[in-house]
């Protein structure tokens, strides 16, 4: 073992430089988050009740959502808002199923909430601009309807507004249904599920939180979003031709209009989790998509590595695209050292020092989270349950990474579509490639 050691220490160069991007990008901000997150609580005060609650907008897009229309209408009126002050827009994006009949139900069983039904072209981004014009709310809400409010959502991110004035759009936290995960009986697809759980909950609680604080916040969650309405109105609305209409708001608002945009950390959405390894593989694909597209729209100009400490949003796609190559390349390389006389038990170690370092990270992060999620008693009891999963999510952060690299050759590759391809259909593309150039291999022996 100590001759294993003493190798480790001669090829100190080779791991350590291997080490230190996460160090340096990953470790060390998660430290540094961590004390910044503990300061914002402690400065945190108990927000002002108005005298006066404003009328809220709530946008429901819906395409075949006949199976969780009915339960999200539900949550939104069961919550502790004032329900005459409540305005329900269900938006049909064409759809084939019995989404109006569900709509119908909800109308007759909660007549407290003024709600009303809408039929627009096809496109989410229609739809949501279509139900701005017939908002008569102070503030829009924008919601999925694969979700649910949690009851105090609502009050909770109006109160936000209410008592920051400069804030002019707010994305809510997204967390996952425990109760989807805790039914979920496939062992493999219930790691997959706890570990998004953990990941969007680290996301917005941990990683949003901070990057509010410069007003850096990078995508405003589709799933859960409000607006000023007089602000919403000022701009162009949702964008029709690209993926990411949300993260094009969000720029909208911010390098166009000069407007700040905060999160509500206390104002939960619960959205139904991942089906499986395949719908990961098409939707961070379509985020990956989304992100590019928009930062091409918005950045085109500035995109030098000239600018990335005088944009913020430059040393983000350096950070989140540039060095995700050597991060893949560094994976694959491993196995290659072998060949050059590497020890495998030098390449081993740097593995597994790797993998405790990314461990430390999602404990940072874990510990960020859960110091957030101490108002709901409930939901911190089932995160520190699953502590565990500071141990898979260096795995799931990998295959994520792996996808969003599969994401930006698309991008570069295809034109810009809401059809991705799924795993199936990618290995399908990869084996007809393969099996029709060993055709023309064949064909040329036969007539070489």
């Amino acid at each position: 073992m100590y001759f294993y050691f003493q190798q480790l220490i001669y090829q100190f160069g080779f791991w350590f430089t291997w080490l230190l991007i996460p160090i340096v990008f990953e470790i060390i901000p998660a430290i540094v988050y961590f004390f910044r997150l503990i300061k914002l609580s402690h400065q945190k005060g108990k927000p002002k009740q108005p005298l006066k609650l404003p009328m809220v907008s709530i946008i429901l897009p819906v395409y075949n959502s006949a199976n969780t229309l009915y339960t999200c209408i539900e949550s939104i009126v069961n919550s502790t808002y004032q329900k005459d002050l409540i305005q329900v827009i269900v938006v049909n994006n064409h759809s084939t199923d019995n989404s109006f009949q569900e709509y119908q139900r909800a109308q007759t069983d909660f007549n407290s909430v003024r709600m009303q039904w809408m039929n627009t072209d096809q496109g989410k981004a229609k739809a949501l601009n279509a139900a701005i014009y017939s908002s008569m709310g102070q503030y829009v809400v924008n919601l999925d309807t694969d979700g649910i409010l949690e009851r105090q959502a609502l009050e909770n991110i109006v109160m936000y507004f209410e008592n920051n004035p400069e804030i002019d759009a707010a994305t809510g936290t997204i967390l996952t249904q425990k109760s989807l995960i805790k039914s979920t009986e496939n062992w493999c697809l219930k790691i997959l599920r706890d570990n998004e759980y953990f990941e969007y909950a680290q996301a917005f609680l941990a990683g949003r939180n901070i990057e509010t604080q410069n007003n850096q916040l990078f995508t405003m969650s589709g799933a859960f979003s409000t607006f000023r309405r007089n602000v919403l109105v000022e701009t162009f609305l949702y964008a029709v031709d690209t993926v990411g209409e949300d993260t094009e708001m969000t720029f909208q608002l911010r390098e166009r209009l000069g407007k700040k945009i905060g999160i509500c950390d206390n104002a939960i959405f619960y959205v139904e989790p991942i089906s499986g390894l395949s719908e990961l593989y098409v939707q961070r694909q379509r985020w990956q998509r989304g992100e590019l597209e928009v930062a091409k729209s918005f950045l085109q100009e500035k995109l030098s590595i000239r600018h990335f400490f005088q944009n913020f949003m430059i040393g983000r796609l350096m950070l989140d695209h540039t060095f995700m190559f050597p991060r893949l390349i560094w994976m694959v390389g491993l196995g290659v050292l072998l060949f050059y006389g590497y020890s495998p038990v030098v390449i081993g170690f740097s593995i597994l020092f790797m993998y405790l370092l990314y461990v430390a990270y999602s404990y940072m992060n874990f510990l960020n989270v859960n110091m957030l999620l101490k108002p709901f008693y409930k939901e911190k009891i089932y995160f520190d349950h699953h502590f565990w999963v500071c141990f898979t999510m260096p795995i799931y952060n990998m295959i994520c990474s792996l996808i969003r690299f599969i994401g930006i050759i698309n991008t570069i590759t295809k034109k810009s579509s809401w059809r991705t391809l799924t795993i199936k259909d990618e290995l399908q593309a990869i084996k007809n490639v393969i099996t029709m150039d060993l055709i023309k291999v064949k064909k040329k022996d036969t007539h070489g």
